[in-house]
């Protein structure tokens, strides 16, 4: 439903963010690289030592996958039966898109993946990613979450949300019922 307001059509378009501009750049050159070096090893060392390569990603992936969700789980219910929230700090999520990375077929991926298994590793990405984190939620404005949503949606440059409240009127035409359900048929 449109509010029949008026839409410019040399409305000034709202800024793509750098993510979404770059990020198709990001992935298409990632996905180069991966089909290069995977030509380069099967050029040194042939076709089937790199099938085996992948193959044991995947398997290895698999193991570390189903291992982290596992020990995740175990101390989700540790916690629950001390009555308290799981530790923070244990990296089952790291450990988890490490296995993500080693299930993707390709080397640099495989690096990636190996370097995240790595407590130091997974130590200096979780305090960066924290970091960041806080770092956003300084700079952003007061309030919370849903006024950020709200302020979102208010703001829009094509005009189609309309800020408003529905009033309901209560009708006591019945003789007396105090029946507040609406008709069922009209």
């Amino acid at each position: 439903m449109t509010t029949g307001a008026p839409t410019s059509p040399n409305t000034a378009r709202t800024r793509r963010s750098r993510l979404r501009r770059f990020l198709p750049l990001g992935i298409a050159v990632w996905l180069v690289l991966e089909i290069w070096l995977l030509t380069l090893v099967a050029d040194a060392a042939g076709g089937m030592t790199v099938f085996l390569l992948l193959v044991a990603g995947v398997v290895a992936g698999s193991v570390v996958i189903k291992r982290a969700g596992r020990r995740a789980f175990q101390n989700l219910g540790e916690a629950l039966q001390r009555g308290g929230s799981p530790r923070r700090g244990e990296g089952n999520g790291l450990t988890m898109l490490g296995g993500l990375l080693l299930i993707i077929p390709g080397m640099i991926s495989d690096v990636l993946g190996l370097l995240l298994l790595l407590p130091p590793v997974q130590k200096a990405v979780s305090r960066l990613a924290e970091n960041t984190f806080e770092k956003t939620l300084r700079g952003a404005g007061p309030g919370s979450l849903g006024d950020a949503f709200q302020q979102a949606r208010i703001h829009r440059p094509d005009g189609k949300v309309v800020q408003g409240e529905v009033i309901r009127e209560e009708r006591s035409d019945r003789g007396g019922s105090d029946d507040r359900r609406p008709p069922l048929a009209r």
